[in-house]
């Protein structure tokens, strides 16, 4: 029990000390900046006082992004992308700057040239704190960013379950597709997100659904994104068969989950849908099986009858 308290404690400090590494790294850069501003601020065009603002929003320099806005600098400035200097705030999770930002007449709701608020980027950075606040002060919980991806989805997608369950409270759209055709429930289960994946469902989304190409949830979660852990896919299919998912659907070109997983390489994936009753028999519209559909010797052999 004592190894263990050391242990903890010595990672609490480690932490500790990141942290302060980290303010500490920030505090100079802050200073810097603020040394060079002060030097040149006499001479700087409306343009190089823009990109200054910018430079203190995003290194959470505080007191020169307040120096900035008192002496003329616009909250409406504007990046090579269109975003404000809000939505740079939100991007990065600066809580205290997007107060500020806020305090002093930023446009809560502006977007960038692909439409995105520094709500929609806030969710896609997962930064659940800042995320909660935009929408306490009013953020439109609908408005898309590119793609037409909401950011119930973008937060699905960043896998952030507490701002989906903000989100929705406040009002969002949790059905709203994007351009291709995905809800946020697709980007829930090609991540492998179980709790996001279980709170979608909870509002009587279909576990049969078809979306675009007639891909179902299973099949999308059969063949998830690349970064996602094996472990954490299974959960979500075995959950979607829990709640009567179909395991042999086709999509339209006569795939199944089992099919999508054995293309993918995914092993324990194939395996599961296996124990589960899919059938590996089928063909494709190429008249393949999933046996001819992976490189893997080991799963080829479990999926080819002996």
């Amino acid at each position: 029990m004592q190894r263990h308290t050391q242990f903890a404690c010595s990672i609490l400090v480690a932490l500790i000390c990141t942290l302060t590494a980290a303010r500490a790294a920030e505090s100079e850069r802050c200073q810097e900046l603020a040394r060079r501003y002060a030097i040149g601020k006499s001479q700087l065009t409306a343009i190089e006082v823009s990109l200054t603002l910018f430079s203190a929003v995003d290194g959470n320099c505080l007191d020169l992004t307040s120096e900035l806005l008192g002496q003329g600098a616009s909250l409406d400035a504007r990046d090579r992308l269109g975003a404000r200097p809000l939505s740079h705030a939100a991007r990065l999770g600066h809580l205290e700057m997007v107060d500020l930002l806020l305090s002093r007449g930023a446009a809560i709701d502006a977007r960038n040239l692909a439409g995105a608020t520094a709500l929609y980027f806030a969710a896609e950075g997962g930064h659940a704190s800042t995320a909660r606040r935009l929408i306490e002060r009013g953020a439109d919980v609908n408005l898309a960013g590119r793609g037409g991806i909401s950011p119930v989805a973008a937060a699905a997608y960043a896998g952030s379950d507490d701002i989906v369950a903000a989100l929705i409270a406040a009002g969002a759209d949790a059905r709203a597709a994007d351009d291709t055709g995905k809800p946020p429930i697709i980007y829930a289960a090609a991540g492998a997100r179980l709790d996001i994946v279980k709170r979608l469902l909870a509002l009587n989304i279909d576990p049969n659904a078809r979306y675009a190409n007639r891909l179902t949830l299973v099949m999308w979660a059969s063949g998830p994104d690349e970064k996602v852990p094996e472990t954490q896919a299974i959960e979500v299919v075995s959950y979607l068969l829990d709640q009567g998912a179909g395991i042999d659907d086709r999509d339209d070109r006569g795939r199944t989950a089992l099919m999508i997983a054995a293309e993918g390489g995914h092993a324990e994936i194939a395996k599961l849908l296996l124990a589960r009753g899919a059938d590996p028999q089928l063909q494709d519209n190429a008249g393949k099986r999933a046996a001819d559909l992976t490189v893997l010797t080991s799963l080829r052999e479990r999926l080819t009858p002996h």
